[in-house]
């Protein structure tokens, strides 16, 4: 099996403990050599500051690449791109630029009246500073705002053609799914890189609930399996066995990356890597 370059997701820590775990989780997966990493935000830009402070410390202490997600929620235009500034004078070059979510309870997305629309508005402002590298997100199964499945496809193409370089996928549970997105996103003219974003699932529960959330569908016998699981021990293997499998099947069927969505949970995630040959290559950074 070809080894697969790969990438983690984190997201910010809002305690002190979740401090701590998000340098564990560091730790764990840093050996594994990823190409780069991101640090997300919040709903309606409720962790701005958090990111910032958590993709500024990851940068300066970890030596890893760092990509800070970036979205236009609940900001002026110049907020943002003052954001984007400030990533920038501190070295972090890479952003994983989205429209964002509205804050829970809030209803639908509406763009700050002094801010940009929509996420093609805020890519091409970014790709004009020239300062970036820009990921964008992909959805393999219809977004819950999409008219239809092209219409992602659509918007894809209008993202990547702004100034982005490459697309991370939302989670899926069968890599024919991302198959037929991949075909359908080369029929429609796109020739950027999509990277299939994977969800090791640390807790079936959790999972389903995001799965339900951001349209992603469930096929029956995933659920069957996780509800035959009878103990925790039992839906680790489980997970694992399946993700590992996923993985294997997306790389026989082409893909050369990776990007894995860790929850800041990293075991599962370590594990899933070992089992496709991704192993330890480096050591982490020490912190002076």
């Amino acid at each position: 099996m070809t080894r697969p370059e790969i990438s983690f997701e984190f997201f910010p820590p809002q305690t002190l403990e979740a401090s701590f775990r998000l340098w564990d989780t560091v730790q764990v997966l840093a050996p594994l050599a990823p190409r780069f990493v991101s640090v997300t935000y919040g709903a309606g830009g409720t962790t701005r500051d958090l990111t910032r402070d958590a993709v500024a410390t990851l940068h300066r202490s970890s030596g890893l690449r760092v990509a800070a997600h970036l979205t236009c929620v609940n900001a002026t235009r110049e907020e943002t791109l003052g954001i984007a500034r400030g990533f920038a004078e501190a070295g972090v070059k890479e952003l994983v630029a989205l429209r964002g979510d509205p804050p829970k309870g809030s209803g639908p997305f509406a763009p700050h009246p002094d801010g940009f629309a929509n996420s093609v508005e805020l890519i091409t402002a970014l790709a004009e500073s020239g300062d970036f590298t820009i990921r964008v997100g992909a959805y393999p199964d219809q977004h819950p705002e999409a008219a239809n499945a092209q219409a992602d496809i659509d918007w894809l193409k209008a993202k990547l053609d702004a100034g982005a370089s490459e697309a991370l996928t939302q989670f899926f549970f069968e890599a024919e799914t991302f198959f037929r997105f991949r075909d359908a996103c080369a029929k429609a003219g796109i020739d950027h890189a999509i990277t299939p974003g994977i969800l090791p699932i640390e807790n079936w529960k959790g999972a389903r609930n995001f799965a339900r959330n951001c349209g992603t569908h469930i096929p029956a016998w995933v659920e069957d399996a996780f509800g035959n699981a009878r103990n925790k021990d039992e839906e680790d293997l489980l997970a694992t066995a399946l993700c590992a499998e996923l993985c294997s099947d997306l790389i026989a069927g082409g893909v050369d990356k990776l990007h894995f969505y860790t929850l800041n949970r990293p075991e599962l995630t370590r594990d899933v890597c070992h089992a496709i040959g991704v192993t330890p290559r480096r050591p982490l950074k020490k912190v002076a």
